[in-house]
């Protein structure tokens, strides 16, 4: 095998390896051979996609798969591209780097996201023609972070619902109130929520709050859902009769949660906060106020900024058995789980509850 390695790494700017809009990717592929040989081309990509995918089983041993794809950019450029009369090119015998370099497209993009129904993925991949034989690839992914995007409706908004309940037996009734600051949070921030109850029925009520996630896969007019629990809180028991009650409840947001995802259109992440309470004997009377889950600042911190090389593509050492490699101070980065179709459809965690 005169080929030895193809591989691409690139460079992190911060301690969490992270990238987000309009920021620059700096790498390099490399190509090790055993001895002089002949290539048609090396090509470098940039793409950035979603796939949902999934299949639903209906009677008479029928199954229908459903599928989507959305693409966001496919970027390439020729390290090596053919100059000879038969369509190839001679690297010699050693390893062989050529730098690259590659902004990500500053616009309205979704995070990176794994799930077994839909993903979305950054990567960057070499491939490497040579003449009568098949190509030879190489890839890596990249963690994509998209900024904030402050401009979601109602974000800054206050929240408010109300639920009204009589029970039965000429129990009397129940009704709350419940409050909340705003719909948008950041990842550790605390969120106030205020319950007004008014208890004029004989039996107690016990507050509860659920924070959960939602995600949502959509493909040729079907919808697939999954939920999860995220935490559970409760409050002091409100005896009956006892009239008006005014309640504040503080809720940390996890900060390893995934941020919402609601700038992809066959693919959502949301969380909710569903507020009810617990009767005896009687259905909970509940309401559920939309939660957008904010990323952190990942704006270059202090000492996070490895050194960078020129912004440029190019060649380094073509044709030179011993180049020097740059980059020492920032080695290759430990990818995301692979984007394989071996790896797309695993079973569903059992923390999930699946509805179509």
């Amino acid at each position: 095998m005169t080929v030895k390695k193809l591989h691409i790494e690139y460079d992190a700017v911060n301690n969490r390896n992270t990238f987000t809009n309009g920021d620059t990717i700096n790498g390099r592929i490399i190509l090790e051979v055993s001895k002089e040989t002949k290539v048609q081309s090396l090509l470098f990509i940039a793409k950035g996609k979603a796939r949902v995918c999934w299949s639903e089983h209906y009677g008479n041993n029928q199954t229908h798969v459903y599928w989507s794809d959305e693409k966001y950019y496919s970027v390439k450029h020729h390290m090596i591209r053919e100059s000879r009369q038969d369509g190839t090119e001679v690297i010699s015998r050693g390893k062989h780097v050529f730098p690259f370099t590659f902004k990500i497209p500053d616009r309205k993009m979704p995070s990176s996201f794994h799930s077994s129904v839909g993903r979305i993925v950054h990567k960057l991949k070499a491939e490497l023609k040579q003449s009568v034989k098949l190509k030879k690839k190489a890839k890596i992914h990249f963690m994509f972070v998209s900024k904030a995007d402050m401009d979601t409706p109602g974000l800054l908004v206050p929240q408010q619902e109300s639920k009204d309940k009589s029970l039965a037996f000429g129990s009397g009734n129940v009704s709350m109130d419940v409050h909340a600051k705003k719909m948008g949070y950041k990842l550790g921030e605390a969120m106030y929520v205020n319950i007004q109850i008014n208890n004029a029925s004989s039996r107690s009520v016990k507050p509860k709050f659920e924070l959960y996630e939602k995600r949502s896969f959509f493909a040729q007019g079907q919808r697939k859902v999954q939920t999860r629990t995220i935490l559970k809180e409760k409050s002091d028991v409100v005896e009956g009769r006892s009239g008006q009650k005014m309640l504040t409840k503080i809720i940390a947001i996890p900060r390893e949660l995934t941020p919402s995802i609601l700038n992809c259109s066959i693919l959502k992440l949301e969380y909710r906060l569903k507020v009810y309470l617990d009767i005896k004997c009687a259905a909970d009377p509940k309401v559920k106020l939309p939660i957008v889950i904010l990323p952190e600042d990942i704006s270059r911190e202090s000492g996070e900024i490895q050194p960078l090389p020129p912004a440029r593509f190019g060649l380094e050492a073509f044709g030179n058995p011993n180049p020097q490699t740059w980059g020492t101070t920032s080695p290759a980065m430990s990818p995301p789980p692979p984007y394989e179709a071996s790896a797309m459809f695993p079973s569903f965690p059992s923390e999930y509850k699946t509805t179509l």
